[in-house]
C-alpha cells in the first residue's frame, strides 16, 4: 500500500468496493446497465472496462455531478433525476448502486423498502448489485455520535447517523425475491499523516454531516477537536519520519440479487 494524497485516497476508498462489486457481475456480451446515483461517474470507467459493448446510463440528481460524469467518456446517456424516483423506459439487465446513501434510513423497512420497486424495474433475469459501507459500529463513525452526546446532548438530532444494515434483515428481505449473493469485505487503508486534522476525520465528515449541521460553527470546531484527539488514540501512528502513517479498516456489505427469468 502506497501513501496517497487524501483527496485521491478518498476516491480510492470509494472505488475499490465498486470495482469488487462490478467484477462479481455475471458476464454478458452487451447488457444494458444503469448506474443509479452515479455521482461524478467514479464507477463509469470500471463498468466500461468490464462490459465494453454495454449501453451504460448514469442517473443522478446533481447537474454538476453529471457534467463530471460525462467527462469520463464512459456513459452512453445521463439522466438528471432523483435516484429514488427512477423509472426507466427500458428495463436494464444490470442495476448497480455504489454506496447509495440516498436510499435513506428506512430502506430495510419491509413497508417502505426502496429496494423492492427498484428490483422490480429490472428485465427478467436482470441483476441488482449493491455495495455500501457498514461502519456505524466502528470507532471512526461511532465517535461522532458518542462525543456529540457527551458535549451537546441537547442538540443531537434523532437518527443523527444512519445505522448499518443488518445482514440477516437484508437476507430476510431479499432472499424470497430471487437468487441472492450476500457478503462482507473489510478493507485496510494506509493513510498518510499529513496536513491539518486527523486523516480518518477527512474520510468520515460526510457521515457526520447531520450531527455537525445541528451545531454552531464554534460547536462544530469543538466537536472536531475532540474527534481528532480521540482518533489519534484509536488509530495510532505507525512508521517514522516521512513514512509515518496509520492503518484504517473499513467494512463494506455487498449483495447481488438476480430476478427470475
Amino acid at each position: 500500500m502506497q501513501d496517497q494524497p487524501l483527496e485521491v485516497l478518498s476516491r480510492t476508498v470509494l472505488l475499490r468496493p465498486g470495482v469488487d462489486l462490478t467484477m462479481r457481475l455475471p458476464a454478458r456480451s452487451a447488457p444494458t446497465i444503469t448506474d443509479l446515483g452515479c455521482g461524478s461517474g467514479l464507477l463509469g470507467p470500471v463498468l466500461r472496462a468490464r462490459f465494453p459493448k454495454a449501453r451504460i446510463t448514469g442517473v443522478d440528481a446533481g447537474a454538476a455531478a453529471l457534467q463530471e460524469a460525462w467527462k469520463t467518456g464512459t456513459y452512453d446517456a445521463l439522466e438528471e433525476q432523483r435516484p429514488c424516483d427512477w423509472a426507466p423506459q427500458t428495463a436494464p439487465d444490470i442495476l448497480i448502486l455504489n454506496d447509495p446513501g440516498w436510499l435513506g434510513p428506512d430502506w430495510l423497512d419491509p413497508e417502505a423498502a426502496a429496494l423492492i420497486p427498484l428490483f422490480e424495474r429490472l428485465a427478467p433475469g436482470g441483476v441488482l448489485a449493491v455495495q455500501m459501507a457498514n461502519q456505524s459500529h466502528a470507532p471512526s463513525h461511532r465517535l461522532w455520535l458518542d462525543l456529540a452526546a457527551v458535549h451537546f446532548a441537547d442538540r443531537l438530532p434523532k437518527d443523527a447517523m444512519p445505522a448499518s444494515p443488518d445482514p440477516a434483515a437484508l437476507y430476510d428481505l431479499l432472499e424470497p425475491l430471487g437468487t441472492l449473493g450476500l457478503w462482507e469485505t473489510e478493507y485496510y487503508h494506509r493513510l498518510p499523516l499529513e496536513g491539518p486534522g486527523h486523516p480518518v476525520r477527512h474520510l468520515t465528515l460526510s457521515a457526520a454531516r447531520t450531527v455537525l449541521a445541528a451545531l454552531s460553527k464554534d460547536e462544530q470546531q469543538t466537536l472536531i477537536a475532540h474527534y481528532d484527539e480521540a482518533m489519534h488514540s484509536i488509530y495510532p501512528p505507525r512508521g517514522e519520519g516521512a513514512a509515518t502513517h496509520l492503518l484504517y479498516a473499513q467494512k463494506h456489505l455487498f449483495f447481488t440479487l438476480t430476478r427470475p427469468a
